[in-house]
């Protein structure tokens, strides 16, 4: 890996790791649907210039439906369960779990019709990481709100229906020009109830300073980073910072925050990254023209 790419990688790695923290201190003061709001609205400001450079929407065609499903399960919905969420759950937990994305991503991609994953391997995986993420919730006495969980796991099953949509039926559209829009839509979807929902005092700094930094680090510039991470080291090794994001999330929300983090925690983390490893990795088949490495699909995070 060339330095540009691991610099890329190692920022990739904190900086998506840092919105569980930002999110648990923002909540507390301003509503779930005004954050997602903000959030969308000041990212899409910045990247639509990105956007309208490389044709604007007149890229999208006939696949409005497609952009709409993925704003929908990639950022409208889980951006929204997520804040929602940690007001009852600490930001560690919710980044700890939210690292079974890739094992609902081989679910997903088998029901799809991926046969790739139904071997012993990943079906051991994908039985390891349950038993991770049963850790996880179990040993965690705090984590015994059933609706908080419930919205983590409609946030893990967005995320993990997200790249599906996108490697289906957008994948020859610009990833800046779908992020671009997908934000823009669910700024404008928000909008109504953010109105609503607007604090009648201005919040504090430490809420202020959360959400600038949510949106314009984590968000808007996050997504350019990341697309300069795919360019330089591939789509396959730029996706293992799936793997790191959570540790950050829980390291940041013990350290800042002074969260909990239990042993079953510990634990059940490092069983879900060895579940995921096993679910998505691929064999080597052997056709008759010769030996073939099939492309691997790792989950993705945002």
């Amino acid at each position: 890996m060339s330095r540009r790419g691991l610099l890329l990688f190692a920022a990739m790695c904190v900086i998506w790791g840092v919105p569980y923290l930002l999110i648990r201190v923002a909540v507390g003061e301003i509503s779930p649907a005004t954050l997602v709001f903000v959030r969308t609205a000041i990212a899409a400001v910045i990247l639509l210039p990105f956007v309208l450079a490389r044709g604007g929407w007149r890229s999208i065609g006939g696949r409005w439906p497609a952009v709409v499903a993925f704003a929908t399960v990639e950022v409208a919905a889980p951006w929204f369960f997520l804040s929602s969420a940690e007001q009852h759950i600490t930001s560690a937990l919710a980044g700890l779990l939210i690292s079974a994305v890739p094992l609902v991503g081989v679910v997903i991609a088998t029901a799809l019709g991926n046969r790739e994953h139904l071997g012993l391997a990943s079906m051991s995986g994908l039985l390891v990481g349950l038993v991770g993420v049963a850790l996880i919730v179990g040993f965690d006495l705090r984590a015994s709100d059933a609706t908080a969980l419930v919205e983590i796991a409609l946030v893990v099953v967005g995320y993990s229906l997200g790249p599906a949509i996108l490697s289906r039926y957008l994948s020859d559209v610009p990833s800046v020009t779908v992020i671009g829009i997908a934000l823009t839509l669910c700024a404008l979807a928000y909008a109504p109830a953010a109105a609503l929902q607007w604090p009648h005092a201005i919040p504090s700094l430490s809420v202020l300073g959360s959400v600038a930094v949510l949106a314009v680090l984590c968000t808007a510039v996050a997504f350019l980073l990341f697309f300069a991470l795919i360019a330089e080291i591939g789509p396959v090794r730029a996706t293992v910072i799936t793997y790191v994001n959570p540790a950050v999330a829980a390291i940041l929300g013990v350290a800042v925050l002074h969260e909990s983090f239990t042993l079953g925690m510990g634990l059940g983390f490092v069983l879900v990254l060895a579940g995921s490893t096993l679910a998505t990795r691929r064999q080597i088949r052997a056709p008759e023209a010769g030996l073939r490495s099939p492309e691997v699909q790792p989950g993705e995070a945002l």
